[in-house]
């Protein structure tokens, strides 16, 4: 079993600025991948970010160059940092772990809202 909790959602101007943290227990070593999700009102899941156990990257059209994954294992925390926020960016942050055996756990979400 594999538990993720968010943290770090909020409210920002648009043009701002905020750090999403995602935080691991359980048995950690069994992921290999970790991604970012997010859903707004009235509208499906999207992909957002994925970083891999080797570090390798990979975004959305709708956060490149704005957006930055990355994990610090020894916390067990993975990280989305997003700048130049916009209000099309409001919505519930999904955690995503891929395990090697195909199980696939979410955290509980945290909500980002961007004023105009």
């Amino acid at each position: 079993q594999v538990r993720l909790v968010e943290s770090g959602g909020g409210v920002v101007q648009t043009g701002g600025s905020l750090v999403l943290n995602c935080t691991v227990s359980g048995s950690t070593d069994s992921v290999n991948i970790y991604a970012w999700y997010r859903q707004a009102p009235g509208k499906k899941r999207e992909w957002v970010a994925t970083i891999t156990s080797s570090r390798s990257r990979a975004y959305a059209d709708s956060v490149k160059g704005r957006f930055t994954v990355s994990r610090n294992p020894a916390a067990n925390t993975h990280y989305l940092q997003m700048r130049s926020l916009e209000p099309a960016d409001t919505a519930v942050y999904y955690c995503h772990a891929a395990t090697t055996n195909d199980q696939y756990y979410w955290g509980q979400g945290t909500q980002v809202t961007v004023s105009s």
